[in-house]
């Protein structure tokens, strides 16, 4: 057991952890590559907008920090990026080098994988297709989910790299449709409160969502909303982000 544990931690980081003494260095070298190599590999693969950002050397340095710091709870591949983004808001400080939306940032590229991956069996039987949005309980779907954050990162690239958050945060919604395709949506402030509200399942019927959001607005014509909701509602159900409705439950 402790020969393994002295292997596994040399190669973590073969710079902090001596070779065990009985495997000869030029294996334990080919041992070396091809584990960080895999990793590396992987995880540019992954966050190609990060890896882009990143110089070579900023850009190992942490994949090295994880590899050596990190203890997975998982051994399967696609897991992995889970557990990178589990280590950056866990357990890795803050370093002076980061970029401000790095979190964000990897969180928004894991969101792709980890949607496309997601093993979701979705029964809208019990649902009414040809659905009345407003006196009924729109549903969403499973696959369908609201996001939020307080950089730009559907912007970041080379040529965009946000020093600070944006003036009003970022809201967006990513969905798998019924071929498995995956897609990313920006959304306004009232979109995003609207999906929120349907997410949480409250069995309210969509007028009453959309007068809730009137009262928080403050509008002065509640209506207006009602009448623009539903046109958002409508949208969102031709393309799958709500699978139907069900009857609202007897107040």
């Amino acid at each position: 057991m402790q020969r393994q544990y002295e292997f596994a931690a040399h190669i973590r980081n073969p710079e902090t952890s001596p070779r065990p003494a009985d495997i000869e260095a030029r294996r334990m070298d080919v041992y070396n590559e091809v584990f960080y190599n895999n990793v590396e590999d992987f995880m540019a693969s992954s966050f190609p907008v990060l890896r882009r950002l990143m110089d070579d050397a900023a850009w190992h340095r942490l994949i090295r920090d994880y590899f050596e710091q990190h203890r997975a709870r998982t051994p399967l591949f696609p897991e992995m990026p889970r557990e990178f983004l589990k280590y950056l808001e866990n357990e890795r400080p803050p370093q002076p080098e980061d970029f401000p939306f790095l979190r964000e940032l990897v969180h928004y590229e894991w969101v792709e994988l980890a949607l496309s991956l997601l093993d979701q069996d979705i029964d809208a039987s019990p649902l009414d297709a040809e659905t009345d949005l407003l006196n009924a309980v729109p549903v969403l779907s499973p696959l369908a989910w609201p996001l939020q954050y307080q950089y730009p990162v559907q912007k970041i690239c080379q040529d965009f790299i946000p020093v600070a958050p944006g003036e009003t945060p970022t809201f967006l919604l990513v969905y798998r449709d019924s071929d498995d395709d995956i897609h990313f949506l920006d959304l306004n402030m009232v979109t995003a409160r609207l999906l929120g509200l349907l997410q949480q399942d409250q069995g309210l019927h969509g007028s009453k969502v959309l007068r809730l959001i009137a009262e928080e607005l403050q509008h002065p014509d509640p209506q207006v909303v009602i009448d623009g909701g539903l046109q958002i509602l409508q949208d969102m159900h031709q393309r799958g982000v709500i699978l139907g409705t069900r009857p609202a439950r007897p107040e």
